[in-house]
């Protein structure tokens, strides 16, 4: 049944629970400012619980690979790259409250406790501070907002033995129903097409809202979220054979070992309290905290076998263990305010974020076993004996931005957006075994300006222009282990969006210029000095621009679809491709139809993702010459239908990867290792509600 909201809370009011909607009216990521997807003057996308469901997201990983303009490449099958534009996505959020990342990515977590998962592509600084011109991601919490008990169970079967369930349930915990719980809790479990593997997923949230008077709402809740993996291949397979011909193995081949394991812990705990005053002004205190643990105990393997005795793959353990913690108090206001007769708006704001973290190492204490035939490996590996457990680095990450925007209504149809951010950023890194000697990096008063304007060209058309300033530490090292420069310029973006059919149906066409200096590019064939990490170095002059289209929404109110396209180049000052290993095109689509008459309660779907051979280019090991890597253009395409047996019932099948496309991803390691795509699946669901 559908959900009562009972609270004022603007949140509440943009939430896409229940709505039945691919779209959403308004976001407040990109500036702090609540704006219609019209009025945000930067390309922004939205993936509603609808679309998370008819898709069978069942993790923010799954939802950002359907995400316009979003490229994901899994490192190996522990880690996922994520890129938008050419460059890498480093900032998330939770709620809007910016948050770092570990070694294994937000993008892991269990979507079943989301309401929306929010996508602003370009420069993001105003609110995240230091960071790519990439994309925000922003992962927005359920809330308990029903007056009722309700509540829904779910249970899944798939391929590769996969089995799970999910129960959701909402309460009232009082008879005005002013405080109220949430409580959401999901197991998964799996195979793999590679050999070897099995996953364990488990998640449990809490959430308990309260009205603390008609104009006060405290929120208080946390998550935790527990990944088992076990066979886990770790980099990836062989690019090459040592005569320089290219591998092709089956897609079930692993390096791993079978006492490979690759676990993570993520817990969050997080408090909010809105008060909104009667001149229409409210203001918002965040304080939270995020930890996640990894322990990894892997087996890495890289060389060149022979093409006939399989022999030439060396091997290096790694038991690995680190357990960053986060805290950030955020203070937010904002408000209408009138000038020269005019009605505007105005956000304001403290962001103080603090990250900690450290990770530790065992190496082999006895000369390795050799691999021999890798054509015959079979992960039965035997298991090292591992010295004492050292540390490799322990860093801490300390940010404080002031930031404020303002929405100038000039004129009827002409709207300025004006913003700053003023950020102190410090690095602190201790001693370590990978640490020569500690140090710190530290950048007060950086000052991050914002522009835009928006001219409304019709009743449902705008035309807009942003610019904002990019400003980015990096912490890659080069060849001589030295840390290379901060990254500096200005990203622009122009554009027309559209909302029709009472804003049900949102479009954006958008050309973007990013310019930036000292872009740490990969520095192929050398390492970080005492690492097996790959050396950088940085590019001057780097250019990347291009365009993005997307219609998403509602274009009957039977039809859902989600269409996307990307397009752009990246080069340095020497006219040499940058940020080489994500496709320069990209094509999402995803549409649904729910049939009537006497089809009513069906609704079947598919969609067909595209995208470009990317410009990666390698070593052969025998000629010496750069060539062209990694996969070349494919599609995949999926399918879905979905029947409500009753108003409580439902069951949905999930077919993905419908034509069995055999697909490869390649790391950005030296030797371009590559591990493939997933083979056809399938996925049925029951679904229960009450």
């Amino acid at each position: 049944m559908p959900a009562v909201r009972v609270s004022a809370d603007e949140e509440d009011a943009l939430a896409t629970e229940d709505t039945g909607s691919y779209t959403t009216s308004s976001s407040a990521t990109a500036l702090g400012l609540t704006l219609s997807l019209r009025d945000t003057p930067q390309s922004v996308s939205v993936i509603t619980r609808e679309r998370t469901d008819d898709q069978a997201m069942s993790s923010a990983a799954d939802a950002l690979r359907s995400t316009t303009g979003v490229s994901l490449k899994p490192v190996d099958r522990g880690r996922n790259n994520l890129s938008v534009r050419g460059f890498e996505i480093t900032s998330f959020q939770f709620d809007g409250v910016p948050v770092a990342t570990g070694n294994i990515g937000i993008e892991t977590t269990n979507t079943a406790i989301y309401d929306r998962i929010e996508v602003v592509r370009g420069a993001t600084g105003l609110i995240t501070g230091a960071g790519e011109p990439s994309a925000a991601i922003n992962l927005v919490r359920k809330h308990a907002n029903s007056d009722r008990f309700t509540g829904g169970l779910s249970a899944e079967v798939g391929s590769w033995d996969r089995r799970g369930a999910t129960v959701d349930v909402t309460t009232p915990l009082n008879d005005a129903a002013s405080v109220r719980a949430r409580f959401v809790a999901g197991h998964r479990e799996q195979d793999a097409f590679i050999d070897l593997e099995s996953t364990t997923n488990s998640v449990i949230y809490a959430i308990v809202d309260a009205d603390l008077g008609k104009r006060t709402l405290l929120s208080v809740g946390a998550s935790a979220q527990r990944d088992d993996r076990d066979g886990v291949l770790w980099a990836g397979l062989p690019y090459w054979y040592s005569d320089g011909t290219r591998t092709n193995f089956g897609r079930s081949s692993t390096s791993a070992t079978d006492w490979n394991q690759w676990d993570t812990r993520e817990r969050t705990a997080f408090l909010t309290i809105n008060h909104a005053f009667e001149n229409e002004w409210s203001v918002r205190a965040d304080v939270s905290h995020y930890r996640q643990s990894e322990e990894s105990k892997l087996l890495w393997m890289w060389g060149v076998p022979d093409r006939e005795t399989g022999e030439g793959m060396e091997v290096l353990p790694y038991h690995y263990l680190s357990e960053p913690k986060q805290t950030n108090v955020n203070l937010i206001a904002r408000g209408p305010f009138e000038w020269f007769e005019r009605k505007h708006e105005l956000t304001a704001g403290v962001m103080y974020s603090r990250r900690k973290g450290s990770w530790s190492n065992r190496d082999a204490v006895e000369e390795m076993a050799a691999v021999g035939d890798f054509s015959e490996w079979d992960g039965s590996y035997p298991e090292p004996l591992l010295g004492e457990r050292y540390v490799g680095s322990m860093t801490t990450l300390t940010q404080l931005g002031v930031y404020s925007a303002a929405l100038l209504q000039v004129s009827d149809r002409f709207r300025f957006i004006g913003g700053t951010r003023v950020t102190n950023w410090q690095q602190e890194d201790d001693a370590g075994a990978w640490t020569a000697q500690a140090f710190e990096i530290e950048h007060n008063g950086v000052f991050t300006p914002y522009a835009a304007v928006i001219y409304d060209v019709g009743q449902t058309v705008s035309a807009y222009a942003s610019y904002t300033e990019i400003f980015l530490p990096d912490t890659k090292k080069d060849r001589n282990g030295e840390y290379v420069d901060p990254r500096e310029g200005g990203s622009y973006e122009i554009g027309l969006k559209g909302e029709f059919f009472d804003s049900t149906l949102n479009a954006t066409a958008a050309v973007f210029f990013i310019d930036q200096n000292n872009v740490a590019v990969a520095d192929v064939g050398f390492f970080v000095p005492g690492t097996l990490d790959p050396a950088y170095r940085t590019a001057q002059g780097v250019e990347t621009k291009g365009y993005e289209l997307e219609l998403v929404g509602e274009i009957t109110p039977n039809w859902h679809a989600s269409l996307g396209w990307t397009q752009y180049s990246a080069k340095d000052a020497d006219d040499q491709d940058v940020a080489v290993d994500h496709p320069r095109r990209l094509l999402k689509l995803f549409t649904k139809y729910d049939l009537q008459g006497a089809w009513n309660g069906l609704s079947i779907g598919g969609g067909v993702s595209w995208e470009s051979a990317k410009p990666a280019r390698d070593e052969n090991p025998a000629t010496g010459a750069l060539e062209r890597v990694g996969q070349p253009s494919y599609a995949l395409v999926d399918l879905m239908a979905k029947y409500r047996v009753s108003e409580q019932v439902a069951v949905q099948l999930n077919v993905n990867n419908v034509l069995d496309e055999k697909y490869r991803y390649s790391s950005y390691w030296w030797g371009a290792p590559y591990t493939y795509g997933e083979p056809r699946n399938a996925l049925l669901s029951l679904d229960y509600s009450f």
